[in-house]
């Protein structure tokens, strides 16, 4: 895979490993492009998805930087959401020098990895410290409701990639032990939290994802706010396809690089 290499930032755990992806040699980065992966917050790695992310940093023109985070359960939250924000830091303070890029950074992650993003963009935010400094965030089918929105919960048992007792062992192992009035807290998710002061945003979500209603609300949620917000809905589509190698996998992922690619070039979202 061409140009890519892990490094070790600082967290307040231990070091949290990064996975770098660069621009073809002779390409000026535009930017960095923080990507938080999926997993239900208990699978997967930084490298789950080196060719997309490779892909993305070369059609777009930025350093790729994914997280790897610690999971659940043996690491509940907060120690996902830490490690996410102790690299974001990282990366707003010295990333752009060490990674010889403009200090121009948006973020983005799918399903698990959505929400960990929009969480740090809150940290950041919480800490005074401006997530302005993100331009753009890119949300894929993301699980912002963790006592489950009205199609999360009646979605059933019907596994198309994830169900409702899918969706529930997650959370139970993401935040155990807490009741549905406590895992609607905007520190756990975010689609109660306020959200003013966030950079535009494009969310992505098939028809067919238990998962639809979160992504639906939070766009609106985000426009309200006074962010830009894009919903882009594919139909048929079930969670987690834009990794399939399928026409409508192509098709929301040219969106969300030309989403990107408009951002980092400077031109309106």
């Amino acid at each position: 895979m061409r140009d890519l290499t892990d490094i070790e930032v600082p967290g307040r755990a231990g070091p949290v490993k990064l996975r770098v992806a660069r621009p073809p040699r002779g390409v000026s980065p535009r930017g960095v492009y923080l990507h938080i992966h999926g997993g239900g917050w208990m699978l997967g790695g930084a490298d789950l998805q080196d060719t997309a992310l490779a892909e993305l940093a070369a059609a777009v023109g930025v350093v790729v930087v994914s997280v790897e985070y610690r999971l659940a359960p043996e690491h509940p939250f907060p120690a996902g959401v830490d490690d996410c924000e102790d690299a974001a830091s990282w990366l707003v303070e010295r990333g752009a020098d060490v990674l010889g890029a403009p200090a121009r950074f948006s973020i983005g992650g799918e399903s698990a990895g959505a929400h960990l993003a929009v969480l740090t963009l809150l940290r950041l935010r919480d800490r005074s410290e401006p997530s302005t400094v993100f331009i753009a965030a890119n949300l894929v089918f993301g699980d912002f409701d963790l006592s489950l929105t009205p199609s999360a919960r009646a979605w059933g048992e019907r596994n198309l990639v994830l169900s409702t007792p899918i969706i529930e062992h997650f959370v139970s192992s993401f935040a155990p032990g807490r009741s549905p009035e406590e895992l609607r807290a905007p520190h756990l998710s975010p689609l109660y939290a306020d959200l003013r002061g966030l950079p535009p945003a494009l969310f992505t979500v098939g028809t067919l994802d238990p998962l639809l209603d979160d992504t639906v609300q939070m766009a609106a949620r985000w426009r309200a706010a006074g962010g830009g917000s894009e919903l882009r809905i594919w139909p048929d589509g079930v969670h987690g396809f834009n990794a399939f190698p399928i026409g409508l996998a192509r098709l929301a992922n040219a969106a969300q690089l030309a989403f990107l690619d408009r951002i980092h070039a400077g031109r309106s979202a």
